[in-house]
Order: structure tokens, then C-alpha cells, then sequence
């Protein structure tokens, strides 16, 4: 829709925050009248309308086959758009239309803003095998005459803050007619049968809402007192969650005023239980799945710490540099495990797992502080068990540059790791400014076990690419990692 109002009309921002507003409710609507709508917006030279939105009902069949956004209508072939968009009124008059061999009633609903009328909602009704509505469709129709009435005066959609709920309830789930004191006049099966679950016994009609709601639901479990009384009592234009002891439910309130005048409201609401357990299985386990991370670290830590003193109790030196490599490695993916219990989803920031990376290789290495690790460019978020190992072969590449670049007593200098991320691919680049690879250097025939290490993850674990060569100006190494971004 922003694109055709950008395109065609002369629409302001105020505007389309108006349209956006009806758009987030309009759904209701198109159930409440069984039939499709469609947002007319007016072209700025006066020319006709573009369709800017359609939106088909959940509770009858469609009046449209084809999506029509996009769609537009030159002044004269529908008059009745004409007729709401000139004179501000809606517009029933008319035989009805047919549409591939179906009959369809046609109304039109202008939409006020500040007084002035900024777009057409067509409400198309598909009127085959039309029959003697039951109680239930002509309360639906009543609620709807009363929304589009509201739409025309300029008092729909309602301004001012929204709920957030993303399961707010839907005409099907429940529908509740409650007059301007907040006494039920009508309630659906589907209403009925959601406060049978809440323990309700008995009709509904004739009673106030709120005052059987209280009766059902404990004070410990209630929303605050004046949301209750608010929204079961038509009030205000808002939702809120209610818990009984078994029973979770969600209700929507939308004050009915087609005149200015409060006459009651539609109360929407949905059995949500099934739906918030789920929520509490999938906390737990997220949870669970934190705890198991956090322990993993605690083990590995211990095995790090085990591995340290028995390199201590070790004057051979290749057996304690074999033990304090292992430490190393144990150690980065400790880290991980750190960060993947401190984070809710399976993906971690690895930005700080690299930084917490160089900090490690440079302070268990001999070089101290001559030689600095730093980053160009970010990681980004990377998927759990990437992460793992991503961090393995970043501890060997950072590990082999410290080692090998600066090998003499006193030498000082950078390892700068730049991150790319692009067309799916995340590329690692790790230069340093050390003495370079020994002449005659072949990855496929070095026996180094870092290297195999890298290569072997690099290959196999992250279906990458990985080379080793000289640095950009012919000094020092370059190790450029290249793997797909998951």
C-alpha cells in the first residue's frame, strides 16, 4: 500500500498511519459482514482509485477469485465509488453485480479522518445460496453495520494504544454483544463454550460480563481491577489476558458507537490454554537447554584445569606444549558453551566470542603484550554449532600466527582478523605482520596438527574453503577462511 500512495495519491503520513490502523483490524470487519473488502484510495489527479489493500472473510465465500491490489478504477465505471468518495456517505443502492456467474452485492464506505474523507473501503458480498440468517449471522451483521457506520463517522478504527498480543481473538473464537452497561445481549456457541471451559454454568445473556468473570476467575490471577471492569465492560478499545485455574483466555473489546453515542460493545474472546502451555513447555526447555550449556562449560573448565596442572608436573616440553595446546582448544569451546547459556536463542553474538578468543591466545602465549589481536569488520550472529567450531579453527589460525609469525625474543606486532559478510558467505581473513611462510610452503603436505586441525573443520564440518599464503604486500601470512554464512 505505501508504494501506491507514494506512486498515486496525495495521501500524508497522518493518512496512512489511519489506513494502517484500519488494515490491522479490518479482518474482523470482512468476518463480521461474510464478505470481502477493499481499500479504495484516490488518485491525486482525481482520475479514479487503486485498490491498496483486499482483505477475503474466514466465515463465507469470497466474492473475489483474483487479488485486485494494485488494480485501478477510472471515475464513472463504479459509481458508487464515485457517490462515497464525493459525498461522504455509504452508498447501497444498486442492483447486484455478477462475477463469473456469481451474484455479488456491492457497498461502499467512505473513510473519515479530521473531517475529511481519505479513502473507500467496497464491501462485496457473494450472494449465491443466500439464506434466512440465523440469530447468530444477524447479530455478525448488526456488529458489522455498526463497525462500517463507525468507519464512515470518522470513529473507527480507534486511536491510542494497542494490545500487544499476537493470539488476539478472531470472530470465530468467540463473539459477545454487550449493551452500553455491559450486559450481555448475545453470545455465540463458541463464546459460551469458552466460559463453559472457565467454569461458567447457564446462559450468558442478561448478565454483566465483568461480574461473571469475577466470579470465575481468582483475584490473584485477574488483570489489574480497572482493565477488568474496562474491557468486559466494552469500555475501551483494548485486550487482556484472563487465567482461571485451568483456563487461560484472551478478550478483545471494541466499543460500538455508530452515532457518537456508547451503545455497547463487540467482545471477542479465545481459549488460549493449549497455546500458553506450550509457551511454559518451550521456556522450560529453553531453560533446561541454558542450564546443560552452562554445565558443559563448568566440565570443561574442570578438564582445562586438570589438563594445566598435569603440564605443570611435566619436564619433557613437547609433552607439556601437546597439554597446553589441548588446554587452549578445551578453552575455546568453554567459551561457547559460556555464551550459548547466556543467550535464548541457538545463535550467539560472536563478536565477543573472537574477542575473548585473541584475549586467551595472546595471554597463554610467551609474546605477552608485543603482539595485538584486533577486528575488522563484525561476525555477526552465527548458529550454535557453527559457532563451536568456528571458534576451534579461530583459536588455531590466531594460535599458529602467534606462534610462528613472531618466534624471536622482543618481536612485536598485529593480527588483524577482517570479517566480510556477503551473498551468503562469511569470509575471514587473519593477516599478521610476522616473518611469513617458510619458503616452499604446500598446505597439502604440511604435517603442522594446527593446520590439519583447521583444515579438516574448515572442509568438513563447515563445507568451506580455507588458504595460506603471503600477506598483501609480500610481508607476513594471510589465512583466508571462506564458509557458508549457516
Amino acid at each position: 500500500m505505501i508504494e501506491l500512495v507514494r506512486a498515486h495519491t496525495d495521501l500524508d503520513s497522518e493518512d496512512v498511519a489511519w489506513l494502517h490502523l484500519l488494515l490491522a483490524d479490518w479482518q474482523i470487519i470482512a468476518d463480521l459482514s461474510f464478505a470481502d473488502l477493499v481499500l479504495w484510495l484516490p488518485d491525486r489527479e482525481g482520475k479514479g482509485f487503486w485498490a491498496g489493500a483486499q482483505m477475503r472473510p474466514t466465515t463465507g465465500p469470497t466474492a473475489y477469485v483474483d487479488d485486485v491490489v494494485g488494480t485501478f478504477i477510472p471515475v464513472g465505471r463504479r459509481p458508487l465509488l464515485d457517490a462515497a468518495f464525493a459525498q461522504g456517505r455509504l452508498v447501497r443502492e444498486g442492483d447486484p453485480e455478477w462475477r463469473d456467474d456469481v451474484p455479488v452485492r456491492v457497498e461502499t464506505i467512505p473513510v473519515h479522518r479530521t473531517g475529511r474523507v481519505v479513502a473507500v473501503v467496497g464491501r462485496n458480498t457473494n450472494l449465491l445460496g443466500v439464506r434466512t440468517p440465523s440469530r447468530l449471522e444477524l447479530a455478525y451483521l448488526q456488529a458489522a453495520a455498526d463497525l462500517t457506520q463507525m468507519i464512515a463517522q470518522g470513529y473507527f478504527p480507534a486511536p491510542g494504544p494497542r494490545g500487544d498480543h499476537v493470539d488476539s481473538p478472531r470472530v470465530g473464537d468467540g463473539f459477545v454483544r454487550v449493551d452500553a452497561a455491559g450486559r450481555v445481549v448475545y453470545a455465540s456457541p463458541n463464546a459460551l463454550s469458552v466460559y463453559r471451559r472457565l467454569g461458567h454454568t447457564g446462559d450468558l445473556e442478561g448478565h454483566l460480563l465483568t461480574e461473571v468473570t469475577r466470579a470465575l476467575v481468582p483475584p490473584r490471577r485477574r488483570p489489574d481491577e480497572e482493565m477488568l471492569s474496562a474491557v468486559l465492560g466494552g469500555r475501551v478499545s483494548r485486550d487482556t489476558e484472563i487465567e482461571g485455574e485451568h483456563v487461560s483466555l484472551i478478550v478483545r473489546s471494541i466499543p460500538l458507537r455508530p452515532q457518537g453515542e456508547h451503545q455497547g460493545a463487540l467482545i471477542l474472546v479465545r481459549d488460549v490454554t493449549d497455546l500458553r502451555r506450550r509457551d511454559r513447555e518451550l521456556l522450560t526447555k529453553d531453560a533446561t537447554i541454558r542450564e546443560i550449556h552452562h554445565r558443559v562449560k563448568n566440565n570443561l573448565q574442570t578438564v582445562a584445569a586438570l589438563l594445566r596442572l598435569q603440564a605443570r608436573r611435566i619436564d619433557e616440553p613437547t609433552a607439556k606444549a601437546a597439554l597446553e595446546e589441548a588446554v587452549r582448544r578445551v578453552g575455546s569451546i568453554a567459551i561457547v558453551h559460556d555464551m550459548l547459556s547466556q543467550s535464548p536463542e541457538g545463535h550467539v553474538a560472536f563478536d565477543e566470542i573472537h574477542d575473548r578468543l585473541g584475549r586467551m591466545v595472546i595471554e597463554v602465549s610467551a609474546v605477552g603484550e608485543r603482539v595485538r589481536v584486533s577486528r575488522s569488520g563484525s561476525f555477526g550472529e552465527v548458529e550454535s554449532g557453527t559457532a563451536t567450531t568456528l571458534a576451534m579453527v579461530l583459536t588455531e589460525v590466531l594460535q599458529n600466527a602467534v606462534e610462528h609469525g613472531y618466534p624471536q625474543p622482543g618481536s612485536r606486532g598485529e593480527i588483524v582478523v577482517t570479517v566480510r559478510r556477503a551473498l551468503g558467505r562469511l569470509t575471514l581473513s587473519v593477516a599478521d605482520d610476522g616473518v611469513g611462510v617458510p619458503a616452499g610452503f604446500d598446505l597439502d603436505s604440511s604435517t603442522n596438527l594446527g593446520l590439519s586441525i583447521v583444515r579438516t573443520l574448515v572442509e568438513s564440518e563447515l563445507g568451506g574453503q580455507l588458504q595460506i599464503g603471503p600477506g598483501h604486500h609480500g610481508g607476513g601470512t594471510r589465512v583466508v577462511i571462506d564458509v557458508p554464512e549457516e
